[in-house]
């Protein structure tokens, strides 16, 4: 390779890693902001400040943390609302799966960066075509969100203290509208924005007549009940019972 060759490689490698930088950026601000609104809702449903602080630092997690606070503020029990918590973080395990083949960390590093394994760091990740711009990635995506997101939950908890009752602000809905917002986005299927759909009328359905938190839980049968209704819709095309008799009168 010519020294040209070498300068353009690098050239097109810098290119590359500072579209990464700048995407990577963007998702970590925009999402790191929203730790405002957990501050505050944490703060609206009685946690100690040192409580919010400790679930950001160490839990990390946006949706499990909303959905823990959420279910305390409903008036719901410690374990059934850490029990909701834990199983939409459940999903990061199955991200680490991933990961762990693309990144191909150190076995010393993993552990650290188990921390930050969430759909945003993810997301970016897994869009790289190489293993630099996924490591890339990852760690600018982690290292401005896990700042962020401390940094804004701190500031919103000061603040819920500060301007008192946030239900009379209407800050109580600060956290399920950023988990929408969130959300939404993701859904591009008509399978997944089913399974959104029917979470959401069990979840609502479910309120009235059940503790606080478990609704939360139930909804998560919307995913099963989709992928079986979506399973017995395509057995009958070509792969099901119709496909099977044409085929087998197409044989005769």
């Amino acid at each position: 390779m010519d020294r040209t060759t070498q300068e353009d490689a690098r050239t097109d490698g810098k290119t590359a890693d500072r579209a990464v930088v700048r995407d990577a950026l963007g998702v970590g601000v925009a999402v790191g902001l929203s730790g405002f609104a957990f501050g505050v809702t944490s703060a609206g449903s009685g946690l100690t400040l040192a409580q919010t602080c400790a679930l950001s630092l160490l839990v990390f997690t946006g949706a499990s943390q909303f959905a823990l606070v959420g279910a305390l503020a409903a008036g719901g029990a410690p374990f059934t609302a850490a029990a909701g918590a834990f199983f939409l973080g459940v999903r990061n395990a199955f991200y680490g799966l991933r990961l762990s083949q693309v990144l191909a960390l150190p076995r010393a590093v993993r552990p650290f960066a188990a921390q930050w394994v969430i759909d945003e760091t993810a997301a970016v990740a897994l869009a790289q075509p190489t293993r630099r711009g996924a490591r890339l990635g990852f760690l600018v995506t982690g290292l401005t969100l896990y700042v962020l997101w401390n940094l804004t939950t701190l500031l919103g908890a000061l603040g819920a203290e500060a301007i008192g009752d946030t239900d009379a602000w209407g800050l109580d809905a600060a956290g399920p509208a950023v988990f929408l917002a969130l959300l939404a986005p993701m859904l591009k299927s008509g399978a997944e924005r089913a399974v959104a759909g029917l979470a959401v009328l069990l979840g609502l359905g479910l309120l009235p007549v059940l503790p606080a938190g478990v609704p939360v839980l139930l909804a998560a049968l919307a995913a099963p009940m989709v992928l079986w209704a979506d399973g017995r819709r395509t057995g009958r095309g070509p792969g099901g019972e119709q496909g099977r008799d044409q085929g087998q009168g197409a044989a005769l």
